[in-house]
C-alpha cells in the first residue's frame, strides 16, 4: 500500500488532480508502514504482491495474470486472508476521506478562480435562473415561506461502519485540511506523525460489530451528526438564504426528521420505550447545543453597562436572573445570559433528566417550551440592535437563534410508521371485545368504512375496562399514548406524522384515524367542523400494484363525508410517501421509476381539486440507484411539473448519511443542494413539459421492461436459489448492521426479502441488477417497430425530459460500478452449473442489450462520459475493490463447504465492510 493507482502517477494528471493524488499516496503510505510494523513484512509484501497484480490486471485484462492473482489468493490462510482483506478495506475507508477533501478543495478552488460561475445545486445559480426568470426576492422569500423541505434520517441496515471508525475517519479529514496551510517540514512532520497515530488507531480497531446493533445504537449514531453537520450548516445555510433576499427574514421552513426509534414496520424492537428514548436523547443533544453557545455567548457579550447603555427590558432579564456576583454587576447581558442559561438547565434536567456541564448557579425556572427560551434571546438581540452591539449578533447569536427556530426542544420531527395490517389485527380485537364486531378482519371493504366512519362520529371509547388485551395489541396502543404525552413534553413538532406502510385501501387510513381516536389524539369527532387529529395520517404506496392505485384511494377517501374537514383543521396537509425499493423489487428499475413519476403526477393533479388541502411528496429513498438513490439536486429536479410547490420529505438511509452529512463542509452542499433544487421545482416554469409522444413511449418501455424483469426474477425456475447462491445474501443476515431483521418472513420468497439486503446483495456481487435489468430489452422491443425514427425519439427524450435524463443517468452510474467479470466469479458459487449457466447467461445477454441501449440514446461509448471525475474515480478504485470481491468469493466458498471457524467468517464480513465502503452508495 505504498504507491497510489496507476492512472494516479503524476505523468498525464492534471493539476487539480494532483493534490488528491499526493493525499491517497500519503495515506496509502502510511497505511502500508503501519502494516508492515504490525503485521512484519511478510504480510506486507503479500498484500503488496496482491495490489500489483490486480492493478495490472484491470489495466491489461490478461489471463495469465488472472490465474496467477486466483491462485495466490486460493492459497491464503484465513488469517493470511483476513490481513489482506482488513488492508483493502481500510485503503477504501481512507480512499473516499481524500476524495471528500479533494472534492470541498476544488469546489473552493472553482469560487476563487472563477467567482460569476455558478455550480449546479447552489444557491448562487439558483438564484441566478430565478432572477433571469424576473422572479425577485420577495416572490422567493414568500415561497420559502409556505414551505417544507425535510431530510429524514433512517437506521436501514445499510450503515456498516462503527461509530469508533466513523471518528477516527472524521480525525484523519481534520488532518489533511490542517495539512494544506502547513509550510514548514517541521510542521509536516508533525501532521504525518498524527495522521500516522489515527490510522495505526484504524488498524487495531475492530472493523466489525460483536453484537447486533440495537435501535439505542442506531438513535446514538444518527445524533452524531447534528453537532459536527446539522446544529450549525442549517442555520449558516438560514443565513446564506437571508443575504440572498436582501435581509428578508424566512420562517422555518428546513426541518430534520428521523425514523429512528418510531419505525415499527417489521422490527419489533422498536416500541413506545425507543420512541421515548429518541425524543429524549433528541432534546438533550439540542439543549446541550443550546447550553454550549449560551455558555460562550456570555463570554462574548462582555458589555458594560458603564461604556454601553442597554435595552430596559435586558436590564430587567438581567435582574431576574438570579445572578448577583459583583464582579459582573455592570455587565447585563453576562448576567442575563447567566439566567438563559440556568433556565435552560433547569429544563435539560426535568426533559431529560441530564445534568448540564456548568453551573454559575442554581437551575431556574425551566422553560416551558423553546419560544420561550426564543423570547428571551430575543430580548438580547433587540437591545444589542439599540445599543451598538448589531456587530455582535452575526457571529453567535444569531446562529443560535435560528437553531432553537428549527430545533426547537425535539430536534428532528420523529415520525411513527407500522404496517396496515397490525392496524387492522389491533382494531379487530377491540372490537371483538367491545362486542362491536366479532370478526372486523373478515368484513368487506365497503363495510369497513362504514364501520369506521360510524366510530370517528361517536365520542365513547372502544376499550373495556378491565379487559386484557394481547400483548401485541397493548403494544400498538402502548405507542400512541407514548406520543400522545411526548409532544406535549417536546412540542407538537416532535411527533407530527403517522406512516402506514403496505396502504392498500381506503380502511387502511381510516383504521389509524380510529387508534388515534381512541388514544386521546383527536379533538371532537368526525363531522364537527373544529374536528382535528394530532398527527398526519400518511399512506405509503410501495408496490408497482400499490402506486397504479393511490389517486383512486385517495380520492374516495376524500370523498368521505367529514374527511376533507378533518384535514384542514389537523393542519391542511396530506402527506403521501412513495416507495422506491418495493416498487422496484416488484417490477424493476425502469418501470419503478415510471409508475412513481405517474403516480406523483395524479395525486398533484387530484389535489388542486381540494381547496385548502397542501400535497406534499415524502420519496422514500435508498441508498442505491435501485433504491431511488443518486444526486438528490437531479432527483427533485426530474419530479413531474407542479409535485414539488415548496413541499417535500425524502429519506436518508444507511452509508448515504455518513458520505453526505459525515463533513459538514459536505453536509452543507447537500443541503443547500435540497433547497436549491426545491426552490427551482417549485418557482421556475419546465424547461418544456412532457409530450404526450414521451409519455406513451415510456409507458410502452415500461411495460416491456418489467416483462423481461420479472420473467427472470419472479418466473424463471431456480432464479431464487441462485440469488441465495450467487450473492453473499446469506452472509449479509450474520452482519450486525442494523436492529431490523433482513426478511418480513421467515423464507426465501423474493417477495418476502427486504428490499435494502436484496440490493444490497446485488451490489457486493458487483453485478447490480436492481438498476438497470429489464431496461435494454424493453428499447430493443420499443426500436423494433421503427427503428431510426424512435431511437431519434428516445434521444429527444434524453435531452429534452429532465425525468428520462435523470433515469439514464443513474443507470450509467450503476453499470459504471458493475463488473461482470467479478459477477461471473460469484456465479462459480451456485452448487448447480446448469441453474448457473442460464441465469448467468440471461443476466449477461441482458447486460449487453442494456449497454447497447444506453450507448445509443446517449451516443457516447463509454460510462459516465458527461462524468469524467466520477469515471477516474471508479476506475481507479477498481483494482483495489476486486481482491476483496476474489476473496469474498474464496471465504463463501469455504464456509458454505463446512469450513465454519471465526476467521473465515469475520473475512467474508469484513470484506462486504470493504466493497461496500469502495462502492459507496450501496445501501
Amino acid at each position: 500500500m505504498t504507491k497510489s493507482p496507476p492512472s494516479n502517477s503524476t505523468n498525464g494528471v492534471s493539476a487539480k488532480e494532483r493534490p488528491l493524488i499526493e493525499d491517497i499516496r500519503l495515506l496509502g503510505q502510511l497505511l502500508g508502514d503501519t502494516i508492515r510494523e504490525q503485521d512484519g513484512d511478510e504480510a506486507f509484501e503479500r498484500i503488496e504482491t496482491i495490489r500489483r497484480l490486480s492493478v495490472a490486471f484491470d489495466r491489461n485484462a490478461d489471463p495469465e495474470v488472472g490465474r496467477t492473482l486466483d491462485a495466490l489468493l486460493r492459497g491464503l490462510t484465513a488469517e493470511q486472508a483476513m490481513s489482506v482483506i482488513r488492508a483493502f478495506s481500510y485503503f477504501a475507508h481512507l480512499t473516499n476521506i481524500a476524495e471528500d477533501r479533494h472534492h470541498i478543495r476544488r469546489r473552493a478552488a472553482r469560487e476563487q478562480e472563477e467567482p460569476q460561475r455558478r455550480e449546479e445545486g447552489s444557491l448562487a445559480l439558483t438564484f441566478q435562473l430565478l432572477a433571469e426568470a424576473g422572479i425577485g426576492p420577495q416572490a422567493v422569500g414568500a415561497a420559502l415561506g409556505g414551505s417544507l423541505i425535510s431530510p429524514v434520517l433512517t437506521a436501514h441496515p445499510t450503515e456498516v461502519q462503527r461509530k469508533s471508525l466513523l471518528d477516527a475517519e472524521r480525525s484523519i479529514a481534520k488532518l489533511l485540511v490542517a495539512r494544506e496551510s502547513l509550510v514548514g517540514e517541521r510542521e509536516k512532520k508533525q501532521n504525518e506523525a498524527l495522521l500516522r497515530t489515527r490510522i495505526a488507531q484504524l488498524w487495531q480497531t475492530r472493523l466489525l460489530r460483536y453484537s447486533r446493533l440495537s435501535v439505542r445504537d442506531e438513535i446514538e449514531n444518527a445524533l452524531g451528526y447534528y453537532p459536527t453537520t446539522f446544529l450549525r450548516e442549517i442555520p449558516r445555510l438560514y443565513a446564506e438564504l437571508e443575504d440572498w433576499l436582501e435581509g428578508g427574514s424566512v420562517g422555518p421552513f428546513f426541518r430534520m426528521g428521523s425514523w429512528i426509534g418510531g419505525d415499527r414496520d417489521g422490527n419489533p424492537n422498536v416500541n413506545a420505550q425507543t420512541l421515548t428514548l429518541a425524543l429524549r436523547r433528541q432534546c438533550e443533544t439540542a439543549l446541550r447545543h443550546y447550553l454550549t453557545e449560551i455558555h460562550e455567548l456570555g463570554g462574548e457579550l462582555s458589555i458594560s453597562r458603564l461604556l454601553v447603555g442597554c435595552a430596559p427590558q435586558l436590564q430587567d432579564l438581567a435582574d431576574r436572573s438570579g445572578d448577583e456576583n459583583p464582579h459582573r454587576e455592570d455587565e447585563p447581558y453576562r448576567r442575563a445570559l447567566i439566567g438563559v442559561y440556568a433556565r435552560l438547565s433547569a429544563s435539560l434536567l426535568k426533559l431529560t433528566g441530564a445534568e448540564a456541564l456548568r453551573h454559575a448557579m442554581a437551575p431556574g425556572e425551566p422553560y416551558h417550551d423553546a419560544g420561550e427560551l426564543q423570547a428571551d434571546l430575543g430580548v438580547i438581540e433587540d437591545s444589542l440592535r439599540a445599543n451598538h452591539g448589531v456587530a455582535l449578533i452575526a457571529a453567535r447569536l444569531a446562529p443560535l437563534r435560528r437553531a432553537v427556530d428549527v430545533f426547537g426542544f425535539h430536534l428532528a420531527t420523529v415520525d411513527l410508521r407500522q404496517s396496515s395490517d397490525r392496524h387492522e389485527e389491533t382494531l379487530a380485537e377491540l372490537l371483538a371485545e367491545a362486542r362491536v364486531a366479532a370478526d372486523y378482519a373478515s368484513l368487506d371493504e365497503k363495510r369497513k368504512q362504514t364501520l369506521l366512519l360510524d366510530l370517528l362520529r361517536d365520542p365513547r371509547p372502544l376499550r373495556v375496562p378491565g379487559v386484557r388485551y394481547s400483548e401485541r395489541a397493548e403494544e400498538e396502543i402502548a405507542i400512541f399514548e407514548a406520543a400522545r404525552e411526548l409532544r406535549k413534553s417536546y412540542g407538537d413538532q416532535a411527533i407530527r406524522h403517522y406512516i402506514i406502510s403496505h396502504t392498500e385501501t381506503v380502511s387502511d387510513l381510516l383504521e389509524a384515524l380510529v387508534l388515534q381516536k381512541e388514544c386521546g389524539m383527536m379533538a371532537g369527532v368526525l363531522g364537527d367542523g373544529d374536528a382535528a387529529a394530532q398527527l398526519l395520517v400518511v399512506p405509503l404506496f410501495e408496490t408497482i400494484e400499490d402506486l397504479r392505485n393511490a389517486e383512486a384511494i385517495m380520492r374516495a377517501f376524500y370523498a368521505l363525508p367529514g374527511v376533507a374537514d378533518l384535514v384542514r383543521a389537523s393542519g391542511a396537509q396530506q402527506e403521501i410517501m412513495l416507495g422506491y425499493s418495493d416498487s422496484n423489487k416488484d417490477g424493476g428499475f425502469f418501470t419503478s421509476n415510471w409508475e412513481l413519476y405517474r403516480s406523483s403526477t395524479a395525486l398533484a393533479k387530484l389535489f388542486k381539486e381540494h381547496k385548502g388541502v397542501a400535497l406534499r411528496l415524502f420519496h422514500g429513498r435508498g441508498g442505491t440507484v435501485g433504491r431511488g438513490g443518486g444526486p438528490s439536486y437531479q432527483a427533485i429536479r426530474a419530479q413531474p411539473p407542479g409535485t414539488v410547490n415548496g413541499q417535500i420529505r425524502l429519506t436518508e438511509q444507511g452509508e448515504v448519511i455518513a458520505s453526505k452529512y459525515g463533513h459538514p463542509d459536505i453536509g452543507r452542499r447537500n443541503l443547500e443542494a435540497l433547497v436549491a433544487a426545491s426552490l427551482e421545482a417549485t418557482l421556475l416554469p419546465p424547461a418544456q413539459a412532457a409530450s404526450e409522444e414521451f409519455l406513451s413511449a415510456a409507458a410502452e418501455i415500461s411495460q416491456a421492461s418489467m416483462a423481461a424483469y420479472r420473467a427472470l426474477v419472479y418466473e424463471m425456475p431456480g432464479f431464487v436459489d441462485y440469488f441465495f447462491a450467487a450473492t453473499p445474501i446469506a452472509e449479509i443476515a450474520e452482519l450486525n448492521i442494523g436492529s431490523r431483521p433482513a426478511s418480513r418472513r421467515s423464507s426465501r420468497r423474493i417477495e418476502d426479502l427486504r428490499a435494502i439486503p436484496w440490493s444490497f446483495s446485488w451490489g457486493q456481487a458487483r453485478l447490480t441488477l436492481p438498476g438497470w435489468f429489464g431496461f435494454g430489452s424493453a428499447v430493443k422491443s420499443f426500436l423494433a417497430a421503427a427503428p431510426e425514427e424512435r431511437l431519434a425519439l428516445l434521444r429527444r427524450m434524453n435531452r429534452e425530459w429532465p425525468f428520462f435524463r435523470a433515469l439514464l443517468s443513474n443507470m450509467d452510474m450503476v453499470l459504471a460500478k458493475a463488473d461482470m467479470a467479478l459477477a461471473k466469479h460469484y456465479a462459480d458459487l451456485v452448487p448447480d452449473r446448469a441453474l448457473a449457466q442460464k441465469v448467468y447467461g440471461a443476466l449477461e445477454d441482458e447486460w449487453m442489450r442494456t449497454i447497447e441501449a444506453l450507448n445509443a440514446i446517449t451516443e457516447a461509448s463509454e460510462r459516465l462520459a458527461d462524468n469524467p471525475a466520477l469515471a477516474r474515480s471508479i476506475k481507479n478504485r477498481f483494482p483495489y475493490i476486486a481482491p476483496l470481491n476474489h476473496l469474498q468469493i474464496e471465504l463463501i466458498r469455504r464456509w458454505r463447504s463446512g469450513k465454519h471457524d471465526d476467521k473465515t467468517l469475520r473475512g467474508i464480513l469484513i470484506s462486504i465492510n470493504g466493497i461496500a465502503a469502495g462502492l459507496r452508495n450501496t445501501g
